[in-house]
């Protein structure tokens, strides 16, 4: 039988480049934030780790709705990047020994098919692990097997687990082609190119 996974949603980043919060943006009238942890949810994972740092409140405040059972871990020195809320998210996952689903939550385009595609996928290669191709290279999101993600103390700064997937064998890697999730949000003219889009609210903008 399959080991259950684990999903960690990535919200703890400043969103210095945009100047104000990416996590509040909002798609169909539900923050980016909210819509990527009820996708994550619809996974039916396990366990289900929020990681808050910048904007805690507020991005907690979007949360408090969700008819999920969530665990919002707190990333106390999420200014260093990436990897402290990696590092915070394997402390608090521990105990889990199956793979782990990681997202970020700047992708508007985004949906639950994406997200099925990568689990179902991790099943058909020995490794156990997949990923979204951002041109010839893997990323977010990702399924990571567990021995995969144990080997998060070799991250550090703003790096991810993508240099661990790309050295895995092509073959023992499912990559999943999304052309679509290539578009995230980091400045303001990525916003105004969403917004073209169709993939975020024009309210508030």
């Amino acid at each position: 039988m399959t080991a259950a996974h684990a999903a960690i949603v990535l919200a703890a980043g400043g969103s210095t480049r945009l100047g104000r919060p990416k996590q509040l943006l909002r798609r169909d009238g539900e923050s980016l934030v909210a819509r990527v942890v009820r996708l994550a949810a619809e996974t039916r994972p396990c366990r289900l780790v929020v990681m808050l740092g910048a904007y805690h409140d507020a991005v907690a405040a979007e949360l408090a709705p969700s008819r999920h059972t969530l665990e919002l871990c707190e990333v106390a020195d999420w200014r260093e990047g990436l990897a402290a809320s990696l590092f915070a998210a394997a402390a608090q996952l521990k105990a889990h020994r199956g793979p782990v689903l990681v997202t970020g939550i700047d992708q508007p385009a985004l949906n639950a098919l994406h997200l099925r595609a990568l689990l179902d996928g991790s099943r058909t290669v020995r490794s156990g692990c997949a990923a979204v191709m951002h041109g010839e290279r893997p990323g977010s999101p990702a399924v990571l097997s567990h021995a995969l993600f144990a080997q998060v103390d070799m991250l550090a700064g703003d790096r991810g687990f993508g240099a661990l997937l790309a050295a895995l064998p092509e073959k023992d890697l499912f990559q999943l082609q999304a052309p679509m999730l290539m578009q995230d949000i980091d400045t303001a003219e990525d916003v105004q190119q969403a917004l073209a889009d169709g993939l975020l609210d024009r309210t508030g903008h």
